[in-house]
């Protein structure tokens, strides 16, 4: 009995490191589009020049912020959960290269970055 009641205490530990760090992830992402399509001069700065070369800034970061709205949803909905962290992870990564001159701005998202890799690691096996 004693077996099985630190399997169920490590199964209640691991929903809720997996519940902490998915809100976590979705209220970041949640606020940077919401601010972003609530004030997008205060994050023009951050479209890459490549970006803005194919596409209007404005438009680039309303798409942008419409992905980052659908991938919060996704994150909090606990389905698939693998594959929407590897996505976090991937968003904070082309978001750190690609605004490394900014990085007294952007250093927290190297953290963000590695919350999203450990919850990528934490739902591995349960794909």
């Amino acid at each position: 009995m004693a077996r099985q009641q630190k399997q169920q205490t490590a199964n209640n530990r691991e929903a809720l490191v997996s519940f902490s760090l998915r809100v976590g992830l979705a209220v970041v992402f949640l606020y940077a589009s919401i601010s972003a399509l609530l004030n997008p001069t205060a994050w023009v700065g951050f479209v890459p020049s490549f970006v803005k070369a194919i596409i209007p800034a404005q438009t680039f970061l309303f798409l942008h912020s419409l992905g980052e709205i659908a991938l919060s949803l996704w994150l909090l909905s606990n389905k698939q959960t693998f594959y929407a962290a590897i996505l976090s992870a991937l968003a904070m990564v082309a978001i750190v290269v690609f605004n490394i001159g900014a990085l007294d701005i952007i250093f927290r998202d190297i953290a963000i970055f590695f919350s999203a890799v450990a919850l990528a690691i934490l739902t591995y096996e349960k794909r």
